[in-house]
């Protein structure tokens, strides 16, 4: 897909190279443009709602309730990188947090083996939309959209529109109700996941294939590179993080229900997209997806601790999500312009 082809325009050290410090400044401030207004949001509310906001209480919440999106904007991310989507990064968490549940319920399963059996049909999923991808050659955006169509349908099915309740062991809700030095666990799962992606991306090669695929795939494959088989374990990594976040979805609500998970799929490519936009303009990144997500969930704390409605965090999600895709455009026309 054109449209997150992977091209940064962060400046080199070469441009930075003779500037003054207030022009170096300017020219780096499209660079970290969102870690700035991240930081700068968190100061205004804190400010503002010095009762609540700045409390150690309303971080345990944001990391808590955006663990979840993080881990499926990282899901996203991934495919992103190699110029594809994955849409069932919404639709699978539906059903893998239903699996999770009432394969200990209906079925009698030990936790480990239902959270494994949930973990291996996230990764034939996953390899399924890059077989759907890259032999069937359907564009990933449709392939993805009808295979997460069909895991909702089948949730909706396996559920029959019933909510999946019963008795779980301790130490299945232990995976998501842990605390660690004062803050959910789920924090440091995602600091792990984090720190492992932007070594695999940014320090192997496994990284720069990727990066080189979706800057352009014709010339990686020219290059040598075997385009379809990291294009396939994109997707198989995207559907097992989609499904580990599955299971921590199900160790955090408890039950399993058709209705949940659909809700996650716009914060969580809201934050893919949004982290095109900074630390490595034009290109897709790591550490600036999870900058993406802690804006939208700074953004959404502190707007609903003003008072703000129901309908607050979708409209944020959308805009936020327009915004992204026009500043990445933006960012990739001017790398275009400037190599020209």
């Amino acid at each position: 897909m054109p449209g997150i082809e992977s091209n940064a325009v962060e400046p080199t050290k070469d441009e930075l190279q003779g500037l003054s410090a207030p022009q170096k400044a300017m020219r780096l401030v499209p660079t970290y443009g969102l870690v700035i207004l991240m930081f700068g949001l968190i100061a205004a509310f804190s400010i503002l709602l010095p009762q609540t906001f700045p409390t150690m209480l309303n971080v345990r919440a944001i990391l808590s309730d955006k663990a979840i999106i993080a881990l499926l904007s990282l899901a996203a991310m991934i495919p992103m990188v190699a110029g594809r989507i994955d849409l069932t990064v919404g639709y699978g968490i539906v059903l893998w947090h239903i699996l999770a549940i009432s394969l200990q319920t209906m079925y009698g399963l030990p936790w480990p083996l239902a959270v494994g059996i949930v973990l291996i049909l996230g990764v034939a999923t996953g390899a399924l939309n890059g077989l759907l991808v890259e032999v069937a050659r359907i564009d990933s955006f449709i392939a993805t959209l009808g295979t997460g169509t069909i895991l909702y349908a089948l949730a909706l099915w396996h559920t029959g529109g019933r909510q999946m309740v019963g008795a779980l062991p301790d130490a299945f809700y232990a995976i998501n109700g842990t605390f660690v030095l004062g803050l959910p666990i789920t924090a440091f799962y995602v600091l792990a996941i984090t720190l492992i992606l932007w070594v695999v991306l940014e320090y192997t090669p496994i990284g720069r294939y990727l990066y080189a695929i979706g800057a352009n795939q014709r010339a990686a494959e020219l290059n040598g590179i075997p385009t379809r088989k990291f294009v396939i374990g994109a997707f198989v990594t995207s559907g097992a993080l989609t499904a580990v976040a599955g299971v921590l979805l199900a160790s955090k609500l408890r039950i399993g229900q058709a209705s949940v998970g659909l809700e996650f799929l716009l914060p969580a490519l809201v934050g893919a997209f949004l982290g095109s936009t900074t630390i490595k303009p034009g290109r897709v990144n790591v550490w600036g997806t999870i900058v993406g997500v802690m804006i939208l969930a700074v953004g959404i704390s502190g707007i609903q601790q003003f008072g703000g409605s129901f309908w607050v965090e979708p409209l944020f999600n959308g805009t936020t999500l327009l915004i992204a895709i026009g500043i990445a455009g933006y960012a990739q026309r001017r790398k275009g312009a400037k190599s020209k």
